[in-house]
């Protein structure tokens, strides 16, 4: 009797249980000339089609799917489509394959548009608007540290990108706008053309720095001497990359639609930035 009645509890509380109010699921795409790309996506329950869809980008460790859990909550929260596509260590092997864009081969020449991992993030836009139903024209990107670097370097690489919204977080270093200095950490002899630059210094960016991302001893952060020159921590080298953009579009009167936000108490970490970026992210 204590069982049947135990059984009919479980039963009662399953009945009126509420339902998810968010879908984790996990699609694969085949954005580029290469393997499909793992995509973690959450959609809000009756999520409707005309909503935001943000795209977000992992760091170093390649951990989409921690990504796309520290997103869960906001997206559910604030009713956006989250999408983070994951840049495996497999296919995409070290920072010139995902952040530097996979854009030269081993004896530096520029491989095809095809296979750039730059090129991924339209073809899986206009999947997940078919699978999912959305009607929404354009998308905003996010990108904290390596993912950082990916989403500043996407914009001068893809200028007629659908994208209404970038936020560059806590990037370790930078691809500075100066022909002057070679690529990676400039433009000369990359694959950016000056008509690139100007139409990304028009795109609505913020760059967004931790306010204690200041450790100068932090054990991912690059010391090379073109790095070193940005800056002797994240926070110093996000300023320097945003005067010296601000700086160019000055001297090529160019139309400066940039702004640089900083967010007091946080360091080197997602969780902390995540939350301050919706602002800027979902700005229609």
């Amino acid at each position: 009797m204590k069982n049947s009645l135990a059984a009919l509890a479980l039963a009662l509380v399953l009945i009126h249980a509420p339902p998810a109010l968010a879908a984790k699921i996990l699609i694969k795409v085949d954005a580029l000339d290469g393997p499909p790309i793992r995509v973690f996506i959450t959609k809000p329950l009756h999520l409707e089609a005309d909503r935001p869809i943000v795209f977000v980008m992992h760091g170093v460790n390649r951990n989409a799917v921690d990504y796309r859990d520290q997103w869960h909550e906001l997206a559910r929260e604030h009713d956006f489509l989250l999408v983070v596509p994951e840049f495996n260590d497999r296919n995409f092997p070290g920072a010139e394959s995902y952040n530097l864009g996979n854009i030269f081969d081993q004896d530096d020449n520029v491989v095809s548009r095809s296979r750039w991992s730059y090129s991924a993030i339209e073809p899986i836009f206009d999947e997940v608007r078919r699978r999912f139903g959305m009607t929404t024209p354009r998308y905003s990107i996010y990108g904290h540290s390596a993912g950082s670097q990916f989403v500043h370097r996407f914009i001068f690489h893809v200028p007629n990108a659908r994208v209404s919204q970038i936020v560059s977080a806590n990037a370790g270093w930078y691809m500075m706008p100066d022909f002057e200095q070679d690529y990676p950490y400039g433009l000369r002899r990359s694959a950016v053309t000056r008509e690139n630059l100007a139409a990304a210094l028009q795109l609505p960016v913020t760059i967004l720095l931790g306010e204690e991302d200041n450790d100068a001893d932090h054990p991912n952060l690059r010391r090379s001497p073109e790095a070193m020159q940005q800056g002797d921590h994240r926070l110093e080298r996000g300023f320097s990359f945003f005067e010296a953009a601000r700086a160019y579009a000055q001297q090529k009167n160019i139309p400066f639609h940039w702004q640089l936000v900083t967010v007091p108490g946080a360091d080197h970490d997602n969780r902390l930035m995540a939350p301050a970026a919706i602002p800027y992210l979902l700005t229609r």
